[in-house]
């Protein structure tokens, strides 16, 4: 398995918040969490709101302890509300189950991290995210078709 590197993170946010100016999102934040889940790099564009942060990192996070895109964990999220209420508490509140959240994967295949993106629409934040990741030359997983 390889790890992901402050490099192909870099180009993921990179890349990610240049895709959302063309998309013309509202203002974006971008974190890159390791497998581990620890925070690998981040950026705010100017005027995002104060929670975007710990959305960004709730999907991330999300995606890496379920080991599935938040897109599906938010299709699971609306059959079993009670369990995914319970993640959340258990979680410390670091669980965000809603689009956005995508995990990283190498070339064979592995989760090596996920990066999670707040700002706009759940579908446009993963559309960036998707962007960066592909960018870094890696493979994105949403966790379901779009």
């Amino acid at each position: 398995m390889t790890s992901l590197t402050l490099a192909q993170a870099s180009t993921i946010i990179d890349v990610a918040l240049r895709r959302g100016r063309v998309m013309n999102c509202a203002p974006l934040v971008v974190a890159v969490l390791d497998a581990g889940g620890h925070l690998v790099a981040y950026k705010r564009e100017d005027r995002a709101g104060i929670m975007r942060f710990d959305i960004a990192r709730g999907k991330a996070w999300g995606a890496l302890g379920m080991g599935l895109g938040s897109r599906q964990l938010a299709v699971r999220a609306s059959s079993n509300p009670l369990f995914f209420n319970t993640l959340a508490v258990a979680s410390g509140g670091r669980f965000v189950p809603v689009p956005g959240g995508v995990l990283i994967r190498d070339a064979e295949g592995e989760i090596i991290g996920a990066v999670g993106i707040s700002g706009d629409t759940s579908d446009r934040d993963e559309e960036c995210a998707m962007s960066g990741i592909e960018a870094a030359g890696l493979k994105g997983d949403p966790g379901a078709a779009r």
